[in-house]
């Protein structure tokens, strides 16, 4: 069966569909400014960033520079940086000359002086100072975590998917543009050490502190920068990849060192399915690291943080119920595979975030598929259908800064898996995988993108798959009745021309159904107690 066809068009009406969506959201102009691409934004293409500041856990405070470096793409006189409340801007200069500024909430616009020439590379330097927005819930609601470790020493970070980068520095808060590469310089007091994205280039001792400076030589989206400080061991390896030899270093608490050595072992298995399934780690010239955190975990660029307690699962419990989810370390897997689809692919709105959540929940049971095999793989993605909710669409409203429903994840999930099963072809679907994080190198993209290069690659029309999927609360419901030995079958609650087919099998023996809106009917040859539905499709099912 290697030649489904789906006889679905592009723009289907949603009919039953909408009535299932939830009350329009109302937004503010200060969603607007943060969340789209607005004339401050859009006349500069940005290249270059360099943090320099000085962290004081003491004081729970932060301060110092972001150089912003960019080239003119047309002329512009007012630039937009966002920084956020309760940090301030002190001053703003250019070659040399101070810059005024007024502010409007989180958006700061600059006034330039000197003429922006359309292909010249210009620098605009930002300075400002005070004490950060503290994480609530970590990294949920992110912004500063300052706790202790056993010894009394301070132990914090950073963590600002979602509430955005400016809730910590000076930046173009917005993911559609992300630096060429970018410089961290990070002074800590000491005996603490800062860990932060890319390379260490150099540590500078001072009487009471120390600067530590790290080269991102990478695209970095601007969440993906993070700052972890603490009185960190180091200890490593060399993994031998696709690509050769890549660093992979572990930063941890000195109470952790033997716990973390022992649990660490999964970053190489980790790397070794990953590069299998995805392609090449995407950023070999920066190194990976993983590094401990007083939060769960987050999925900083070449910086991974963990704080999972040393353990498996999630926290120590299994997400989908099947026993499998125990057989890894949820925030070792599940971040790094942040690497692929969120770091090297990354999406431009956060309406879109589903290409970042939804691949890597996928990316756990991929994970399971290569050490265990495909049976593990399916158990797992199959028993995380419990925690989707369907509360609202995967996809959320555009240009406002915000996500879909949290079902991005295992709705995602089981819609990919559901995917690989209509090809029939394990290759190809690994070949499309692959091709993904090759075509989208380093690029940010819209869902547009993935499901134009998902139906191109898999030879199939799939806006009606995606759209029932990602763009209703919706799931197809196969409801069936047997007449004898023929069975009568139909899809319920599905958008206009959705029509996926579905295996089964009779007497063991595999049979594809090709439902529709309408029923169908079809002898089975078989009796009606030895028909069983593939559970791998993410669907509901009702007998009649």
């Amino acid at each position: 069966m290697k030649y489904i066809v789906f006889a679905i068009f592009f723009l289907p009406i949603l009919t039953a569909a909408q009535l299932l969506q939830p009350p329009a959201e109302k937004f503010t102009r200060a969603d607007t400014l943060r969340g789209s691409i607005g004339p401050e934004r859009s006349w500069w293409d940005l290249k270059y960033y360099r943090l320099d500041i000085a962290v004081n856990p003491e004081q729970k405070s932060i301060g110092g520079s972001n150089t912003v470096g960019y080239e003119v793409i047309n002329a512009g006189e007012r630039m937009q940086i966002d920084l956020q409340a309760p940090l301030k801007i002190a001053s703003v200069s250019q070659n040399g000359e101070t810059l005024s500024f007024t502010s409007e909430g989180n958006a700061h616009f600059i006034s330039l002086k000197a003429p922006q020439k359309p292909g010249s590379y210009q620098e605009v330097q930002i300075f400002y100072s005070g004490q950060p927005k503290v994480a609530v819930r970590a990294p949920w609601d992110g912004g500063f975590s300052w706790e202790t470790d056993s010894n009394g020493l301070p132990f914090a970070a950073t963590s600002c998917q979602g509430l955005g980068a400016s809730v910590w520095w000076p930046n173009k808060d917005h993911m559609y543009d992300e630096p060429d590469s970018m410089a961290i310089r990070v002074q800590v007091p000491k005996p603490l050490v800062n860990v932060s994205n890319g390379r260490l280039r150099e540590v500078v001792e001072n009487e009471n502190s120390r600067t530590y400076e790290w080269f991102v030589s990478n695209p970095i989206n601007n969440y993906g920068v993070n700052v972890n400080i603490g009185d960190y061991v180091h200890f490593g390896e060399t993994y031998q990849g696709e690509k050769g030899p890549l660093d992979l270093d572990y930063y941890v608490l000195r109470e952790n060192l033997e716990k973390a050595k022992e649990q660490f072992e999964q970053v190489p298995q980790m790397m070794e399915a990953f590069e299998h399934w995805f392609g090449p780690y995407p950023f070999y010239e920066d190194s990976f690291k993983l590094v401990e955190v007083p939060y769960l975990g987050m999925e900083h660029q070449s910086s991974v943080t963990y704080g999972n307690g040393y353990e498996n699962g999630y926290r120590g419990y299994d997400l989908s119920g099947s026993g499998w989810g125990l057989k890894f370390d949820f925030i070792i897997i599940h971040e790094a595979g942040h690497e692929w689809f969120a770091n090297n692919i990354t999406y431009r709105d956060a309406a879109d975030m589903w290409i970042h959540e939804g691949f890597t929940a996928y990316s756990e049971n991929l994970y399971l598929d290569y050490h265990y095999g495909p049976k593990a793989a399916s158990e797992y993605v199959i028993g995380t259908r419990k925690n989707i909710r369907n509360d609202r669409p995967v996809i959320g409203p555009y240009g406002v800064n915000k996500e879909g429903s949290g079902d991005m994840y295992y709705k995602g999930a089981n819609m990919l898996h559901t995917l690989r099963q209509l090809l029939e072809d394990d290759a190809l679907w690994r070949s499309i995988l692959r091709g993904l994080n090759e075509t989208f190198y380093h690029q940010t993209v819209t869902t547009a993108q993935i499901e134009n290069y998902l139906s191109e690659r898999t030879g199939k029309d799939l806006s009606a798959f995606f759209n029932q999927y990602l763009r209703t609360t919706l799931i197809p419901k196969l409801q069936y009745r047997w007449k004898g030995a023929q069975l009568e079958y139909r899809y319920l609650d599905i958008v206009e021309d959705f029509d996926m087919p579905v295996r089964v099998f009779m007497d063991k023996k595999e049979h594809w159904l090709f439902p529709e809106a309408e029923w169908k009917s079809e002898e089975m040859g078989g009796q009606p107690g030895n028909f069983e539905i593939d559970p791998n499709f993410y669907i509901e099912t009702e007998e009649l």
